[in-house]
């Protein structure tokens, strides 16, 4: 749901205890990748980290721990919605961005790996469904932008139109199993729009 940065690398400002929960999260991913959800261990990923375990136990307490972290830091570094002045541009930015997500190697891994734990399991679900709300909160703002300036019914449910952009391309990611394409993207939101543009996305009652 909009532009994603890879977590591989990142080490924010905050001395140790931010160097360390970097290197926890960035091996969290790299086990998650190569292991999925249910052969991640919190043993491994201090390994792997460099940390040690009684420090991963204490502040993660468990893998869903460690996951549900790793979706915050992921949203936190998403970027803000797109403001280009036009709403099928902004929609446009999103539907890229997420087309260029999935099929990054090490970030669309990531996202599989979660989507496949959240059939199975009700917290690596929680982790998932939160992340993915808060992408959707922030790039609802596109359409109210889009309301404002007339393009847009009043009354356009910002969430349900990012959802619908993103839908099918996760539909082809983990159903279909199809290739996620720029031109998959494109159609994406040009019948999200059309559809938009009709109403049928306005809320009853407003």
């Amino acid at each position: 749901m909009g532009q994603f940065s890879r977590l591989a690398g990142t080490v924010r400002p905050g001395g140790r205890t931010a160097r360390v929960r970097a290197a926890v999260l960035e091996a969290t991913q790299d086990e998650l990748v190569e292991h999925g959800f249910h052969g991640l261990t919190m043993d491994q990923v201090a390994a792997r980290a460099g940390v040690g375990k009684t420090t991963v136990y204490r502040r993660w307490g468990s893998p869903a721990g460690l996951v549900t972290d790793l979706m915050t830091e992921l949203a936190d570094q998403s970027s803000p919605h797109a403001d280009t002045g036009s709403v099928e541009d902004d929609l446009r930015v999103n539907a890229q961005a997420v087309c260029r997500a999935v099929n990054d190697g090490r970030l669309g891994a990531t996202f599989q790996a979660m989507i496949a734990a959240a059939t199975c399991d009700e917290q690596a679900a929680t982790a998932l469904r939160a992340f993915f709300l808060r992408r959707i909160e922030e790039w609802a703002g596109v359409v109210e932008l889009a309301v404002g300036r007339g393009e847009l019914p009043a009354g356009t449910d910002g969430m349900e139109v990012i959802r619908a952009v993103s839908a099918p391309l996760y539909y082809r990611l983990v159903v279909t199993r199809e290739p996620v394409t720029p031109e998959a993207a494109e159609q994406s939101v040009r019948r999200t729009l059309a559809a938009a543009r009709a109403g049928a996305f306005v809320v009853s009652g407003s």
